[in-house]
């Protein structure tokens, strides 16, 4: 009997668990995972076999509709599997709009077909064509959005922004520089467009444009619209650089000349800074549209512009076009090998944005001061108020800067309650301090006989004429710089992007200023007030607001916060005064004086309340103030070389 259990224990263990557990009385067995099946191909860098043909339809930008028909051969039989762009260069993140794709039809023959959305892969459609079919026919509309609420206006009566990828599928399989691409456009009769692409044939009202691989195509956007004009920057130079303009109305096409000469200017510039140009030629396209959603965007041979009417005349923001500029080098042609995908399925990583975006940051804040379009002091103020934000900014203390740089990959960036804690897409303007640090600490080591535009000139300068991007690790960086100065910059990059205490002020000091804050703001942060339609008081009572009064911004951790005031509140009355601009002004320089707290109305919703912002330090506006006897540094950053 003693063998028998022996036995039958034995057999019990062989069993397995699911089994065990479904023979024991009064248990019940748990629910079992279904697989993941990945039926996506791997990008391959190999040729596809065919040419593509895109056909767009913007003649209803009324609508904002843009009606697509393409021609994708078959090269292979069996599934046929079509990628809507995901992940986009220049976005840094899943952005493409697959919930404006709608109508879907595909054909062969013209003969309807079946087709099947991914399961997993939500961009992906799968298709089984016939065997024996050459080609299958694919016609869809992007419907844009028509209202902000619904997304970036891409389109409205009187001008567009196309972008390739937006209005376009592509083959599963293979590297999008490997898939050629002949696409053509139709556009209202009497509209004009810009774009980096070459035109083969223009007839019946339809634009075709020279083959191109899927890659270049989506990299080359395209304004079209009723105003339209057209500048040479750079009438002599070794290749062409074009400002293309399109407004609301005629009269936003009128640029005065002293503002065309100091853009030629900024082209000057930039060769004298990068001594190379890695394009054929170059197209600012700006919209200058009260009603055209904004952008900025780089591509390797132009970049989307589009901001508010009268913006050459406002001071604030005219860094835009120096900063796109820069990504033609610093993005485009080189860029960081974790950000660098062969499709548009491939997820990016952007543990680089720091260079890519902060080293663009800063080098388009010092080309607007070298090429005229900010006079010195204008650039100090504004570099005043960068650094002001960023000396504020408590999220330091738990969420380093190099974790900002997945900020695009997250959903919904951009709508932080709490931006000066939860922190976003910092690598840029910190990236930008981090730069001026290293920039300044060049100089100070040799005297001032080399620099951050040395680096430039190794680093992105390289390989003049070509086109072909050049990625880099950090690693190659720190090389770069010790090949200047020899110095533990692996340390001194890291300590600066892990770090969780104070804000990368070092270049400030050695440029020669220190960062101090007075009781009127400069001339360049009334601008930014007028521009962005509020008024700040981030660095007293620790808010910014509108004209209605709505709190748009409260510092983490500053005399607002402390007494209970959130994004969303309408500051209603001060001090038993309505609120206006100059009240709120006027109690907070007063309470210096006066040491009582500053008693605020505030609504949300139905509710009312009163509140006590126990602050007394007065009105604090930065600044740059010189240190006297030190070398400045940073004015001779900010000179013109061009």
């Amino acid at each position: 009997m003693a063998r028998l259990h022996i036995v039958l224990l034995a057999v019990l263990a062989l069993l397995p668990q699911r089994a065990l557990a479904q023979a024991s009385p009064g248990s019940a067995a748990g629910p079992v995972a279904t697989p993941v099946v990945q039926s996506v191909p791997e990008a391959r860098d190999i040729p596809f076999p065919g040419v593509i043909k895109l056909a767009v339809d913007a003649t209803d930008p009324a609508q904002a509709i843009f009606r697509v028909r393409q021609t994708i051969p078959v090269v292979a039989p069996g599934r046929l599997t079509l990628l809507y762009p995901q992940w986009l260069p220049g976005t840094h993140g899943p952005s493409g709009p697959i919930d404006k794709l709608a109508g879907l039809v595909v054909a062969a023959n013209g003969q309807p077909l079946e087709w099947r959305r991914d399961p997993v892969e939500m961009f992906a459609f799968h298709i089984d064509p016939p065997p024996g079919t050459a080609a299958i026919e694919v016609e869809f509309q992007y419907v844009s959005p028509t209202a902000p609420s619904q997304g970036r206006v891409e389109a409205t009566p009187d001008m567009l922004d196309l972008q390739w990828g937006r209005v376009s599928l592509y083959p599963a399989g293979y590297y999008v520089r490997q898939i050629p691409v002949e696409a053509s456009l139709r556009l209202p009769s009497t509209w004009k467009f810009a774009t980096a692409l070459d035109v083969a044939d223009s007839k019946d009202g339809e634009t075709a444009f020279k083959r191109e691989s899927y890659e270049t195509l989506v990299d080359s956007p395209l304004f079209a619209g009723r105003h339209f004009r057209q500048i040479d920057l750079d009438p002599e130079g070794r290749s062409p650089v074009r400002l293309n303009v399109l407004g609301d109305q005629p009269a936003d096409l009128e640029i005065k000349p002293e503002k065309i000469a100091r853009l030629r200017k900024l082209v000057r510039e930039a060769d004298a800074l990068f001594a190379s140009r890695h394009f054929d030629r170059y197209d600012f396209l700006l919209a200058l549209s009260d009603r055209l959603g904004g952008i900025g965007l780089e591509h390797h041979r132009s970049s989307e512009n589009a901001t508010r009417t009268g913006y050459f005349d406002n001071i604030t923001g005219l860094d835009l076009l120096p900063h796109e500029y820069v990504h033609s080098w610093n993005g485009k042609f080189r860029r960081g090998a974790d950000l660098w995908t062969p499709d548009y399925r491939t997820p990016m990583r952007n543990s680089l944005l720091w260079v890519y975006e902060g080293q663009t940051q800063y080098w388009g804040h010092v080309l607007t001061a070298r090429s005229g379009l900010l006079t010195r002091q204008q650039a100090l103020d504004a570099l005043a108020l960068d650094a002001a934000i960023y000396e504020a900014r408590a999220g330091r203390a738990w969420r380093p800067l190099s974790d900002t740089t997945n900020a695009p990959i997250i959903p919904d960036r951009g709508r932080d309650a709490w931006r000066s804690w939860q922190r976003s897409a910092d690598y840029y303007v910190e990236g930008q301090l981090i730069w001026l640090d290293v920039d300044t600490l060049l100089r100070e080591r040799t005297e001032d006989k080399h620099s951050l535009d040395d680096f430039a000139k190794a680093f992105f300068g390289m390989d003049d004429g070509s086109w072909v991007t050049k990625t880099y690790g950090f690693d190659d960086v720190v090389a770069a710089l010790n090949a200047l100065v020899p110095n533990d910059w692996a340390g001194f990059l890291k300590a600066r992007l892990e770090g969780r205490s104070a804000a990368p002020l070092d270049g400030l000091t050695r440029g020669g200023y220190r960062l101090v804050y007075g009781e009127e703001p400069s001339d360049f942060q009334r601008a930014y007030e007028t521009r962005s339609k509020r008024h700040d008081f981030t660095f007293s009572l620790g808010l910014s607001l509108g004209d209605d009064g709505q709190l748009s911004s409260v510092a983490w951790g500053g005399p607002a916060f402390k007494a209970g005031l959130t994004v969303g509140d309408y500051l209603v009355a001060v001090n038993g005064e309505s609120f206006t601009p100059k009240h709120l002004k006027d109690a907070i320089a007063a309470a210096r004086t006066e040491h009582k707290p500053i008693e605020l109305l505030l609504k949300n919703g139905s509710r009312y309340r009163t509140v006590p912002v126990d602050y007394q330090g007065g009105l604090r506006f930065p600044k740059l103030q010189r240190i006297d006897g030190t070398p400045a540094r940073l004015d001779a950053i900010l000179e013109s070389r061009g």
